[in-house]
Parts: C-alpha cells; sequence; structure tokens
C-alpha cells in the first residue's frame, strides 16, 4: 500500500480551520433560524426553493439536488413541513411516479417571515467581514471544491 500524502503543516491548520467554519457556521444559522421562525436549515432552503419558482412547484428529485440532500432525507424534510401545512406533495399529473412538492400560502408567508432574519444572520456571520475580492474569491473556492466533491475511487 501506497504510503498515505499526509498534509503540511499549512494544509493541516487550513483544514482545521475550514472544519471549524463547516461546524460552527451552520450550527449558528440553525439557531437562530430554529430561533426567528421555527425552522430547521434544511426546511428553510426547500421553502426558499420552492419559493423561488414562479409556480412555487419541484418535483422532489430536482428539489433534492438543489438542497444537496438525499432523497431520503428531503423526503423526511418534506413530511415535517407537509405536517405544518407549509407543503403539500402532489403526483404529476404526467408522471405518476413523480412527486411533486408545493409551497402553500402558508408556507410562503412562513418563508416571507423568515428571510429577513436569516439575510440577516448571514450577512453578520459571513458577507460582513469579507471585503468584496474575498466574496469573489470565496465563490471562486467554492466552485473548485464542488467540481468533484467525491473522493476518487
Amino acid at each position: 500500500m501506497d504510503e498515505p500524502r499526509w498534509l503540511s503543516d499549512e494544509e493541516q491548520q487550513a483544514w482545521r480551520r475550514f472544519i471549524e467554519v463547516l461546524v460552527k457556521l451552520p450550527a449558528a444559522l440553525e439557531g437562530q433560524l430554529q430561533r426567528d421562525a421555527g425552522l430547521t436549515h434544511m426546511g428553510y432552503l426547500v421553502l426558499a426553493t420552492l419559493s423561488e419558482r414562479e409556480d412555487r412547484r419541484l418535483a422532489m428529485s430536482r428539489l433534492a439536488r438543489k438542497a444537496s440532500a438525499s432523497l431520503s432525507r428531503l423526503s423526511h424534510v418534506v413530511a415535517r413541513l407537509e405536517a405544518q401545512g407549509l407543503v403539500r406533495r402532489e403526483r404529476d399529473p404526467e408522471d405518476g411516479r413523480v412527486q411533486i412538492a408545493v409551497l402553500t400560502d402558508q408556507g410562503f408567508a412562513k418563508i416571507a417571515g423568515a428571510a429577513p432574519g436569516h439575510v440577516d444572520a448571514v450577512r453578520h456571520l459571513v458577507f460582513d467581514r469579507l471585503s468584496p475580492a474575498q466574496i469573489r474569491q470565496l465563490a471562486k473556492l467554492c466552485d473548485a471544491l464542488l467540481e468533484n466533491p467525491t473522493p476518487a475511487e
């Protein structure tokens, strides 16, 4: 077996800081959404994604891809949102195998009420701390990291 390519000191330091961001930032955003709107971050993402659609509807499989979630995880999230009256599921009339998530009027009101506080939190936790050049660099770094997110086999 080949010797692992160990991280350099600089890489190790960067990796640990990155992990810290991956842990702390979602926790802070989740806490804000729970406290202010009674939503999980994934629930917010589902509602926001549906609200951005003109018809407020999207196939569950496409919604899962947009939310970077497995279909199973998304189904659980949508079931909780459905129980709250924020989303409903319908069968696609053209393909009965496909389920469509539909944002209800109550769900639209919920996301409209939650969005200002969430945007304030995102701005405070991320964008207010970065210069315009750093924001552009952050976008490029994320693009590079998302280019091939699965480990080589």
